[in-house]
């Protein structure tokens, strides 16, 4: 069976408005854990646009500018390379409101449906392998432009996945990888190093993973196949908060329920309810299942599902429709089990794998 995936580095425009839209809810959450917040954003050359609506009951304290500069910063949009995020002419219509939130933020207060999913095991996650890897080789990279050998390049980059998974042996067919070049370095030095960085990350699963099982020198290779990849961000592409919903999720091979998981505050039933989902669907495979996926959907106002339906592969435990109230999600999980990435490298991350 061939099987696609893809993943973004947070420099993409598209993931750096979702890390902006996050700033700005956790800022929110900072200062009052019920506070309500939707928002969005998107980014176009030096211009960056803020809408949406936030509710605390103490005022918001800090400027807007700070707040994305610091999360442009924090991925490397300091000036050192194309961007600079201070520079960003900020067009807010975001409503700022000092008032109690607990009216939304308490209560499911949009209609909805959840999915979660989980399969395999622990060595890939609980995701489809070949979102995993694209996970993986995106830390990889991303990491290396922070403190490696691609240090200075990126953060804009994408890496997509092809592999055939047959007989339980995860045969990795072609890797393409599209990543911002820091001006004035030689092009076919930093395809090396980018080739070298995959290589490195891809042999670490090996050393750990029996199923990967092709060598790397037999994996055919694409890096920046439209040469270099200078004038990035969002001076290469415009960006808008909500856009990477697969890559966010588990791939392409498996349905989304369609809520996205920035932008909105951590009670907001889009985002917890993937969370509780993940957690459920994990937690399944783990007691029996092969694989888990459920789907779960909610009604504004009301606190219970409306119905929950589970599709496994195996025998696996899956809760009653009660464990996924508003309510009793809102008691078991936090602002911190929900306010994280996707990432391939810790188990305990976005809808990942603690229970």
């Amino acid at each position: 069976m061939i099987r696609f995936s893809e993943a973004v580095l947070p420099g993409h425009p598209d993931k750096f408005c979702d890390l902006v839209a996050d700033a700005i809810v956790q800022e929110a959450t900072r200062i009052d854990r019920d506070a309500y917040a939707q928002v969005e954003v998107s980014v176009w050359s030096d211009q960056m646009w803020i809408s949406g609506g936030v509710a605390t009951s103490v005022p918001f304290e800090k400027p807007l500018p700070e707040i994305v500069t610091a999360a442009g910063r924090s991925i490397g949009l300091d000036g050192d390379n194309w961007i600079d995020a201070s520079r960003y002419r900020i067009h807010s219509a975001l409503c700022l409101e000092t008032r109690d939130p607990a009216p939304w933020s308490h209560h499911v207060n949009d209609q909805c449906i959840i999915a979660g999913w989980a399969g395999y095991d622990a060595k890939v996650a609980y995701l489809p392998p070949e979102h995993f890897l694209a996970l993986a080789l995106r830390d990889a990279l991303f990491t290396s432009c922070r403190s490696g050998a691609l240090l200075g390049h990126g953060p804009d980059g994408k890496v997509l996945v092809r592999l055939r998974e047959e007989n339980d042996r995860f045969e990795v067919e072609h890797l393409l990888v599209t990543l911002q070049q820091k001006g004035g370095a030689q092009f076919l030095p930093f395809v090396a190093a980018v080739g070298d960085v995959l290589q490195e990350a891809y042999v670490r699963l090996q050393a750990s993973d029996p199923r990967w099982s092709v060598p790397f020198g037999s994996i055919e290779l694409l890096i920046n196949p439209n040469g270099p990849l200078i004038q990035a961000g969002s001076d290469g592409d415009n960006g808008q908060t909500g856009r990477k919903l697969v890559a966010d999720y588990y791939g392409p091979r498996i349905p989304l329920g369609g809520g996205a998981l920035c932008g909105k505050h951590w009670t907001h039933i889009d985002r917890i309810g993937a969370r509780a989902a993940r957690q459920a669907a994990v937690a399944a495979v783990k007691s029996g299942a092969r694989e888990c996926l459920l789907r779960i959907a909610y009604a504004p106002g009301i606190d219970t599902p409306l119905d929950l339906v589970s599709e496994m592969i195996g025998r696996g435990i899956v809760p009653e429709l009660p464990a996924f109230s508003h309510s009793n999600l809102r008691d078991r999980l936090g602002p911190n089990d929900v306010y994280q990435e996707l990432s391939s490298g810790d188990l305990g991350i976005v809808f990942n794998n603690q229970i």
